[in-house]
């Protein structure tokens, strides 16, 4: 137990108290060890029932209170692992170190580092009701997840046979007002290719680079319908193709399926100087083109080529650059359908994120990594069919992983309907009915759990997954009291 505790006197105080117990414990994405005991010692000091499982996944179980006894059960939902980012000069270790809470006026942060209120919050909020003798609830099924952070893996790992609800309440949302109700269901789709490379004598090798865009995480950001570097590399690498023989020597755009490339630059091989000419006034042309299409959202964009080196290199064959282009430039990207039931949500869509070049033991291998996203899973399961079937047309390998369910909007959702009036009652204003195109774990529960009528919220919390990342008091207090609220209600 603490003496000297930083949010001490702060209402509602067993959440404060919870949270900066928290915050003492090291519980970054694949460090969780220590948070997931403590919550099994939590649920042992409250003679409460538990399961704690391999992944250290805690489940806490708690009956109904008087005169709820045999109301249908409730989930409550959060994930205890925090993104652990820090300021240059921070010389926390996340491995071994909590953190040092910073409140200032309305605002609870961290000393140069992440807060973790993405998903602490969610704890503090459940293992106050847990421990509380005095609030109304029904019979409850706590679910503490780990590795939410880096793909939902325990979401995904979790055992649901022991969880009987088909109500549930999840903790991990950052606006209060808002009742987020559906999310994407995603995968991750490869199609690769194994170039033949020859060597070739006194050309030209150049490097061009496509930049200067503005992009983001796919899920949040596809609906700006901005520049993909590499889809743009493949356009450009085509229309130079029509006017030389081009060859790729290598290929390099973007890091992960789910970001958008901002930068993409090939290094490229020509037979003559005056071949070089006209694949340089291609490129100045469609300098001029990308700005033209692109200006209102990525007013920087351009694309150069950079003064050649005349030498011998290997590159891939004649044929192989076509094919290396024709992947590129056929590949789809972007928004494909805008949901009817919640305006300005994208429905479906896929992320060209990699495009890259890799040494295998003989030659080079063609890399390209999409992250396929819908809300509608006969829709995602339409685009990766699709890009499968591109892979047998072009004759490249096709591989699919991390699929994960969405969590589709429900139209006769009980639950819905119920926060809705409690949130208009107590603050006389309508909740916003949110849906995002990305993943959370209600998607991961709603393909487990068959029936289940879910929704998130939680308190306001301003540049999560930063180290400026801050949760806001009186937004803490207020959805404490809807929660309680929610609860009550549900007998």
């Amino acid at each position: 137990m603490s003496e000297n505790r930083v949010l001490k006197n702060i209402n509602p105080e067993r959440v404060m108290y919870y949270f900066e117990e928290i915050s003492k414990i090291p519980h970054g994405s694949g460090n969780t060890r220590k948070i997931s005991d403590f919550l099994v010692e939590f649920a042992k000091e409250n003679k409460l029932e538990y399961i704690q499982d391999e992944s250290g996944n805690v489940i806490i179980f708690k009956n109904g209170y008087k005169g709820y006894e045999n109301s249908p059960s409730v989930i409550i939902q959060g994930h205890m692992d925090m993104v652990c980012e820090k300021e240059a000069d921070s010389i926390i270790n996340f491995e071994k170190d909590g953190l040092e809470l910073i409140v200032e006026e309305n605002c609870i942060h961290a000393n140069k580092t992440t807060l973790g209120g993405d998903d602490g919050i969610a704890v503090a909020y459940a293992l106050a009701i847990l421990e509380s003798k005095e609030i109304p609830h029904p019979p409850l099924e706590v679910v503490i997840t780990v590795d939410e952070e880096i793909g939902m893996l325990g979401a995904t790992a979790l055992d649901c046979s022991s969880l009987k609800s088909k109500i549930m309440l999840n903790l991990d949302s950052e606006d209060e007002g808002h009742l987020l109700v559906s999310c994407a269901g995603g995968a991750t789709v490869n199609l690769k290719y194994d170039a033949d490379y020859e060597v070739v004598q006194n050309g030209i090798l150049s490097v061009i680079e496509i930049g200067g865009i503005s992009s983001g995480h796919s899920g949040m950001e596809i609906i700006k319908q901005g520049a993909n570097a590499a889809k743009l590399m493949g356009r450009l690498l085509y229309a130079i193709s029509e006017e030389t023989d081009v060859r790729i020597n290598s290929l390099n755009a973007g890091e992960k399926d789910n970001a958008i490339p901002r930068l993409a630059n090939a290094s490229v091989f020509f037979a003559s100087e005056d071949e070089f000419e006209k694949a340089q006034s291609v490129v100045e042309s469609y300098n001029q083109i990308f700005y033209k299409e692109y200006k209102n959202t990525d007013e920087n964009i351009y694309a150069h080529i950079l003064k050649p080196v005349k030498i011998g290199c290997k590159c891939m064959t004649k044929e192989s650059s076509k094919t290396t282009i024709a992947m590129l430039n056929t590949v789809p990207n972007g928004v494909k359908k805008m949901s009817r039931e919640i305006e300005g949500l994208v429905q479906t869509s896929l992320n060209l994120g990699i495009a890259r070049t890799e040494d295998n033991k003989t030659n080079q291998t063609v890399c390209l990594g999409f992250s396929v996203r819908s809300s509608v899973d006969s829709e995602k399961k339409e685009l990766i069919y699709g890009l499968k079937n591109l892979a047998q047309v072009l004759g490249v390998s096709f591989f699919v992983s991390g699929d994960y369910p969405a969590w589709e909007y429900k139209e006769d959702s009980v639950l819905r309907n119920l926060m809705f009036d409690i949130y208009k009652e107590m603050y006389d204003k309508e909740p916003v009915i949110d849906a995002i195109h990305a993943g959370v774990e209600c998607g991961i529960f709603a393909g487990k759990l068959e029936g289940l009528d879910c929704v998130s919220i939680g308190p306001d919390m301003n540049d999560i997954h930063t180290p400026k990342e801050t949760i806001f008091i009186d937004s803490i207090e207020r959805t404490w009291n809807y929660i309680l609220e929610i609860l009550k209600r549900l007998k």
